[in-house]
């Protein structure tokens, strides 16, 4: 599996929307069309999708917009499967052939078990997915098999160990992330390029935050280059990488997607005044205070009700840092819905146990009032 620098990748998760009569939003297919336009015309053909995206309908989105308006070579497609979303492995399983069946694809380019870590990892396992997505690779269905992951650099060795035959991963990558306790971008990184494995990258502008930037880390890249959007910084930033496949954007607008394609067409990688730059950026925000979480997860093993703490203050986080609403009830909404702050009963199990001595019942009363409305 070859890898590319600086390619540039479509992320269908946050797709141009349409209110409808009856008040409904639908993906407003025409302008997505003209997006897509502009994207094949700069050259550019790697689309990413999901089974869970945009309320289930993403792949059938990307089947109107792509397959069914370009010749099947002339771009490549990837999806993911959500063990965690499946009732049994039967279930699971079935995800596939509808996969197949709403892209209309024929066969995916890159398929990928999707999102890794935490208790989920242990399913993909118990449903027996892997040797069934190498069967399908083996009929050839699937070109490229891997995975996604949101976890730690020694959750993902553990990954690799138990499953070498990988082609590549999906990673969460972003230079405010880089050397993030928590997010670990820089260790998860290296452990996939010690493997020598390409790499895609996922939330390169963290989700749109980074464009969202305080004024005094602005400042500092505007300084340095008043020409260049905030996004190119980012997406810069993680082309720059070697090893790097795809770099992917979850575009909304024909606007983002002419500003991103105009930074990679013409993608160098970072100068070293520009790296600078960056790590002055970084360390601005790292002054900004926020909760200190560092996602060790202890306090989610000693919670009797579930709450997805970390999650939780994880979104609060996004509010300090970049003021990034949206954001922040995004995370929220992906991964703290299952395990509600509205759910803690103060009984301060959590507190006792957390090496950073958080106040994390008063913190997670915080998240109720602002993201549970």
């Amino acid at each position: 599996m070859g890898a590319t620098v600086g390619r540039l990748g479509f992320g269908f998760m946050r797709l141009p929307e349409i209110e409808g009569a009856d008040g409904e939003k639908t993906i407003d297919l025409d302008t997505l069309c003209g997006m897509v336009d502009t994207f094949m015309d700069a050259g550019f053909t790697y689309f990413d999708t999901a089974r869970g995206y945009h309320g289930g309908k993403s792949e059938a989105a990307l089947k109107a917009t792509v397959v069914d308006r370009y010749p099947r070579e002339s771009f490549q497609v990837a999806t993911k499967l959500p063990a965690w979303l499946a009732k049994d492995a039967d279930d699971a399983r079935a995800m596939f052939d509808t996969s197949l069946e709403q892209t209309g694809a024929g066969y995916f380019d890159n398929f990928l078990l999707h999102n890794l870590g935490e208790e989920r990892t242990k399913l993909f396992d118990d449903f027996g997915l892997w040797g069934f997505l190498a069967e399908k690779k083996a009929e050839g269905l699937i070109r490229n098999l891997g995975f996604s992951i949101h976890d730690k650099a020694a959750v993902l060795e553990e990954v690799f160990d138990a499953h070498p035959e990988v082609d590549f991963v999906q990673l969460q990558i972003n230079y405010a992330d880089w050397e993030s306790e928590t997010v670990e971008s820089r260790k998860c990184y290296e452990t996939a390029r010690a493997r020598n494995l390409p790499v895609v990258v996922m939330e390169p502008v963290k989700g749109g935050s980074l464009v969202k930037l305080p004024d005094a880390a602005a400042d500092v890249l505007r300084n340095a280059d008043a020409d260049a959007p905030l996004a190119s910084w980012a997406l810069r930033f993680a082309a720059s990488l070697p090893g790097v496949l795809a770099v992917l954007s979850g575009m909304s607008t024909p606007e983002q997607v002419e500003e991103n394609v105009r930074t990679m067409r013409a993608f160098r990688p970072l100068a070293n005044e520009e790296r600078a730059a960056l790590e002055h950026v970084r360390a601005i925000l790292d002054g900004i205070p926020t909760v200190p979480c560092t996602d060790c997860r202890y306090c989610v093993k000693e919670c009797p009700q579930g709450v997805r703490i970390p999650a939780a203050l994880a979104s609060l986080n996004i509010l300090a840092l970049y003021g990034d609403e949206r954001r922040a009830q995004e995370n929220y909404d992906w991964n703290a819905s299952d395990g509600p702050a509205s759910s803690c009963i103060a009984c301060g199990t959590c507190e006792s146990v957390c090496p950073q001595h958080i106040g994390i019942v008063r913190e997670l009363a915080r998240a109720a009032e602002l993201f549970e409305k």
